[in-house]
């Protein structure tokens, strides 16, 4: 049976036809709430205190299911443990390299910026988004200590 799932994220609505299934419902719920754009490991550990018998196998199906369907956003990670982010529009991440905090921020390119680059180079730009990876203030004043 197919369901319309309504999903609320970033003050929108998306409507996605997919099966509905009570642990999809929670491993989006938990990615929506947070706030450290989590790898699959972190959502698994947050499902199992509310569903112990959920498997690691189903999370990560869940996840790339959901990621697929552009209801999340997957950030591949250089380690290989992607991350998982509640915000599907274009935006950006700083990446601390020390303790792997990631910090959404706002596209660098505006949209002007962006067709002078397809005029120059012949691309189609069909998304933007990019890592800078750095240290972060916690981490930085760490060091200092």
């Amino acid at each position: 049976m197919v369901y319309n799932i309504v999903i609320s994220s970033n003050d929108y609505y998306l409507e996605v036809l997919m099966r509905y299934s009570k642990q999809r419902e929670e491993i989006l719920k938990i990615v929506s709430e947070a706030e450290d754009h989590p790898t699959a490991m972190m959502v698994y550990d947050r499902v199992k205190k509310i569903m112990p018998h959920v498997s690691l196998g189903t999370v990560y199906r869940n996840l790339n299911v959901l990621a697929t369907e552009g209801v999340i956003s997957k950030i591949p990670m250089k380690d290989g443990y992607d991350r998982f982010d509640k915000t599907t529009n274009n935006h950006n991440h700083l990446y601390c390299e020390k303790c792997g905090k990631i910090i959404d921020i706002d596209s660098c390119f505006t949209n002007e910026e962006l067709r002078k680059l397809e005029e120059k180079t012949g691309f189609k730009i069909t998304n933007c988004n990019f890592k800078i990876n750095g240290i972060c203030a916690k981490c930085a004043k760490e060091r200092k200590e």
